[in-house]
């Protein structure tokens, strides 16, 4: 096995095999499950993280619901499933985006079907229709580039974070693959170090240079003239194009704007909720205040009675140079009613 064959998740045998993420870097331990109960827990607890693979996951989860259910009772099982599933993530769009396609799904239903397998079967279709956007995203994100370039990014964005090679790492990775990346300047991203443990750990994998800093030196790097370019992920894209991706994220693009460094998000067209206008209308999720104040269980500060915690921040489309998508690359001002 290669050391770049690892994955975020994949269904065999009638069971979704998961990475667990929170042991990562220091363990790759896979977790095999078919009940969609533990699926919640998993999202819930970040071992399946990443809006893409959010919704990947519960759609899995839709389908094993419903494996060993007759016909009677069908129907309130998967309303609970459904329910149960929801309320895991407030954030990321991919996961009501794939709760209610299994929803159409399971509606259309006749009698005479094995709902197990009809769900099963979109459930595929959504895991192979992401890995398709990652790979175009990558593609159409090389022509960002307008020279061999260093870039800096925030959170994860690659395997672990969706169901193919990724959003803004798979531009990254392609960059470098076409001898277009020179560097990359990865942010730790308080309180969780989801770049500190997991996109280092990528880059890593695929054998591309790379830093970590802490988020608060990321200004001082930036006015050092060491970086070219900024690409992240997202959560969730508003109707104007304002973009929730992982705290920290939209200090990164205010500090990209200030220093004229061009800032760009990569995403597929799922991430984009054309339900809301704005990023004020997006639900920002806040974290329990330990990940912050007792780490790995770690008391750091004892006494604190509160923090503020919000798990993402809203970037006003404004600050975005542009979101590359599975459709090609989208410009500010952005309208994606269509």
């Amino acid at each position: 096995m290669k050391k770049t064959d690892y994955f975020s998740l994949k269904f065999e045998d009638d069971k979704l095999i998961f990475l667990d993420q929170t042991k990562l870097p220091f363990k790759e331990e896979y977790v095999e499950t078919d009940d969609y109960r533990r699926i919640a827990e998993a999202i819930e607890r970040l071992e399946i993280r990443g809006a893409p693979a959010i919704g990947i996951a519960a759609a899995y989860g839709m389908a094993l619901a419903v494996k060993n259910t007759g016909t009677t009772g069908l129907k309130e099982t998967f309303e609970a499933v459904y329910k149960r599933l929801e309320r895991t993530r407030p954030t990321a769009v991919n996961l009501f985006m794939a709760l209610e396609e299994m929803q159409k799904v399971f509606d259309s239903l006749n009698p005479a079907e094995d709902a197990y397998r009809t769900l099963l079967n979109k459930a595929v279709e959504l895991h192979n229709d992401d890995i398709n956007k990652c790979s175009k995203i990558g593609k159409y994100g090389l022509n960002i580039f307008l020279k061999k370039s260093s870039i800096i990014t925030h959170c994860n964005t690659g395997k672990l974070a969706t169901g193919g090679d990724g959003t803004a790492f798979n531009v990254i990775k392609t960059g470098f693959e076409n001898g277009l990346v020179n560097y990359v300047y990865a942010d730790e991203t308080r309180p969780l170090l989801q770049g500190l443990r997991l996109t280092a750990f990528e880059l890593g994998k695929y054998g591309i240079p790379y830093s970590v800093l802490s988020d608060s030196s990321a200004a001082a790097l930036l006015r050092s003239g060491k970086v070219d370019l900024a690409v992240v992920g997202a959560d969730r894209v508003a109707l104007n194009g304002d973009t929730a991706n992982k705290i920290g994220t939209y200090s990164l693009a205010v500090n990209c704007y200030y220093h004229e460094i061009p800032f760009y998000v990569a995403a597929p067209t799922t991430t984009i909720d054309r339900k809301i206008a704005c990023g004020d209308d997006i639900n920002i999720e806040f974290r329990n205040k330990n990940e912050i104040t007792r780490p790995n269980g770690i008391e750091l500060s004892p006494g604190i009675e509160d923090a503020y915690t919000p798990a993402f921040d809203v970037t006003p489309a404004h600050l975005i140079k542009g979101i590359i998508t599975e459709e090609g690359i989208f410009s500010f001002p952005y309208n994606f009613i269509k």
